[in-house]
């Protein structure tokens, strides 16, 4: 258990600085970008994307979660698997490309023609990458993917940043999103071992699918609903309006993307090795609940508070429509980290197909809510995306009552310390906003006040997810 503890840990700070470099790299591109392009460009692009992302699920969740999950793997495994993906990319390539159009005269927009097809290049570029990454998951390899993503988004953000100087509007976002698989993809190349062979089994593939198509189902199931937010926005509504909404979600997504995708990436196959020890599955699914939520529930509270001072700072006044989808989406946020801990832990346990009733259980729920807020206003379907995101967050927490006997009474108290706190770091650094200050010394005063009062608070609690940052990083100040 200590070796699974040391293994978690380590893995989950690489993946950790990987996610906060990219993203800190990502995060400086966008807020250059927004500078320069209109919402209207953003908006475009993202009308785009609601389909590319749907596609690319299909080449990447359940071929790469079937490789992590497997016991023992071999090299006829990867290569079956990368021929799978990369065969349906090709084939999901040509679908795109040829509904070009229908997509275009759906959003009444003639010039996303051109987009569509550019940017679902995507598509074989990222078959390819998913075998990449589940090999460097397999085998906890995490500093490989630092380096790759690091240097894929920063070249690809450069790329982006000079195309919208040069005046090529839409077209550098376009670009940026392309060249940053690219780039991922040739780093993971040079970085890895594992190379695609002349080598396929029936056998394996039925083998590995069988546990493979119950995931990717649920996550297609939970991009598509995810995606269909975005794409009833853009066609009821405006680009503009989904560019207001989308760049609300950026920055909680961005604190989100941090805590859940290190969580993903590293306790998914951490706990697959003990797949068959439901003690040792529930004792590091709590040791990552509580280290996500420590992190997660002060800055989502935090940016909430401060939003409107960090749009005018970072992307000036003429994003300032997007701060109440900011406020908002940061509580939902908050709650998709609790539901994600418990999803790997189901993974994990191999009841993938648990994981495809719940999201079967969900999804009504959640169109639900799209339906009735999309006829009120674009803010309601930010209201109602917390509201989901309560209820989705109950659901998820539900089989692990039975699976690992994690049940909801221990869960709350493992969240409820850094919940609370984060509560009262709202409340004592809301009445900053009423003094008229400056928004960057707004900012100051937000971190100093409610950073003080968070670390105090938890330091008396005892919080061992406190201790262990500190001793973390005390031991980084020994190695420098």
């Amino acid at each position: 258990m200590k070796k699974a503890k040391n293994g978690f840990f380590s893995g989950f700070f690489w993946k950790f600085n990987e996610q906060i470099m990219s993203q800190l790299v990502s995060f400086i591109v966008s807020i250059v970008l927004a500078r320069i392009l209109a919402p209207e460009e953003y908006g475009v692009v993202a009308l785009v994307n609601v389909f590319i992302v749907i596609m690319e699920v299909f080449v990447t969740t359940g071929f790469s979660s079937a490789l992590i999950q497997k016991r023992d793997t071999t090299r006829l495994d990867f290569s079956t698997l990368f021929f799978c993906s990369f065969i349906l990319s090709i084939l999901l390539y040509i679908i795109i490309f040829l509904c070009s159009g229908l997509i275009a005269n759906f959003y009444h927009n003639k010039d996303l023609i051109p987009i569509i097809k550019i940017l679902s290049l995507r598509l074989p570029i990222s078959a390819f990458n998913s075998i990449q990454l589940a090999y460097v998951s397999r085998h906890m390899i995490f500093r490989k993917i630092f380096v790759s993503t690091t240097i894929a988004t920063f070249l690809s953000g450069v790329l982006g940043i000079c195309l919208a100087y040069l005046g090529w509007g839409v077209w550098s976002l376009v670009y940026q999103g392309l060249t940053s698989v690219i780039f991922q993809t040739i780093v993971l190349f040079i970085e890895i071992p594992w190379r695609p062979h002349l080598e396929f089994s029936i056998k394996e593939a039925k083998g590995l699918m069988n546990y493979g198509w119950k995931v990717l189902v649920a996550n297609l199931l939970g991009t598509f609903f995810l995606q269909l937010r975005s794409l009833i926005i853009g066609r009821f509504y405006n680009a503009t309006d989904l560019a207001y909404y989308n760049r609300g979600s950026r920055f909680p997504e961005l604190i989100s993307n941090n805590v859940d995708g290190t969580i993903s990436s590293v306790l998914f196959p951490a706990l697959s090795k003990y797949s068959d020890d439901m003690n040792v599955l529930k004792k590091m699914t709590r040791q990552s609940l509580r280290m996500s939520s420590f992190i997660i529930f002060p800055l989502m509270f935090g940016l909430a508070i401060a939003a409107k001072p960090i749009t005018i700072i970072l992307l000036t006044d003429k994003w300032l429509p997007s701060v109440p989808f900011m406020q908002f989406l940061c509580i939902a946020f908050s709650f998709s980290t609790i539901s994600n801990a418990n999803m790997q832990a189901l993974k994990a346990s191999g009841r993938s197909d648990v994981l495809l009733e719940l999201e079967i259980l969900k999804k009504p729920i959640y169109l639900i809510f799209i339906l009735c807020s999309i006829r009120v206003n674009v803010l309601a379907v930010a209201v109602s995306m917390a509201l989901n995101n309560f209820v989705e967050m109950l659901i998820d927490i539900f089989p692990n009552k039975w699976v690992i006997k994690y049940s909801y009474k221990e869960q709350f108290e493992d969240i409820g310390p850094a919940l609370l706190l984060a509560i009262g770091m709202s409340l004592v650094i809301y009445p900053v906003r009423f003094m008229n200050l400056s928004p960057i010394l707004e900012i100051v005063l937000d971190i100093l006040m409610g950073g003080s009062l968070y670390i105090s608070g938890a330091y008396l609690l005892n919080m061992q997810p406190l201790f262990f940052l500190i001793n973390y990083l005390k031991s980084l100040f020994k190695v420098i």
